[in-house]
């Protein structure tokens, strides 16, 4: 007969051994999701505002001051426009279609960075406001710069939409496609880009979304966001 568990050399009986269980496997299964998830950051205060400015201004200050300031700015600017992009790699597929979130934290990072640059030429340390940083924090939408290749003209009239599951999430207004530019690599022969503002309140920030860009012609291409990995 299979003996029951123990708790401080005293047998743990029936319903409370089961209990004792349970609870351990869920603090367990808490602590694994809450160390690997998050999700686009839709609500931050003041304080996490002035960290991401932060999180903007030091690397840029490091950068200014090293001995190859814009050899490191550059590296910076690079890796920067990696952490919020969502489709393809640019490095490894630079006509792959993708898309930069312009998070509320991606444009305090920013503002950060500016501030480092500000203060350099100046001279002197220059700071946002904190009204200037509230109405980012308050901000009810979220940017969306979508980037993609075809003919010259083929992004004219395009439209995009988010697909959550069986939901689909439309943007509330979008910019006019920029005229494609010259694709010196192979594959199509214009490169464009044209920007769309979601709603935050509108889709689930820490969802696997797709990506849906509509031409005008009923093509459609699309490609997976994992919004979880986006801060």
């Amino acid at each position: 007969m299979r003996s029951a568990p123990m708790a401080g050399g005293r047998p743990i009986e029936g319903r409370a051994a089961l209990g004792a269980l349970v609870m351990a496997w869920s603090v367990a299964a808490w602590m694994g999701s809450a160390e690997m998830a998050y999700a686009i950051d839709v609500k931050l205060t003041m304080e996490e505002a002035k960290k991401a400015l932060e999180a903007g201004r030091a690397p840029m200050e490091k950068a200014a001051e090293s001995s190859k300031p814009d050899e490191e700015i550059k590296k910076l600017m690079k890796q920067v426009s990696l952490t919020t992009r969502v489709g393809a790699d640019p490095e490894k597929d630079p006509c792959g279609a993708s898309a930069i979130l312009r998070t509320k934290r991606y444009r305090l990072e920013a503002f950060g960075r500016q501030e480092a640059t500000e203060s350099k030429k100046q001279k002197k340390e220059v700071r946002m406001p904190d009204g200037f940083i509230q109405k980012v924090v308050d901000m009810p939408n979220m940017e969306v710069e979508i980037q993609l290749c075809g003919d010259e003209y083929f992004a004219d009239g395009v439209k995009v939409a988010f697909q959550q599951g069986s939901k689909t999430i439309h943007p509330i207004d979008m910019g006019p496609a920029e005229r494609g530019r010259k694709n010196e690599g192979q594959g199509p022969a214009y490169r464009s880009r044209f920007t769309a503002r979601f709603a935050y309140d509108g889709f689930d920030p820490s969802a696997k979304t797709k990506v849906v860009i509509f031409f005008p012609d009923g093509k459609t291409e699309e490609f997976e966001a994992d919004f979880s990995k986006v801060k």
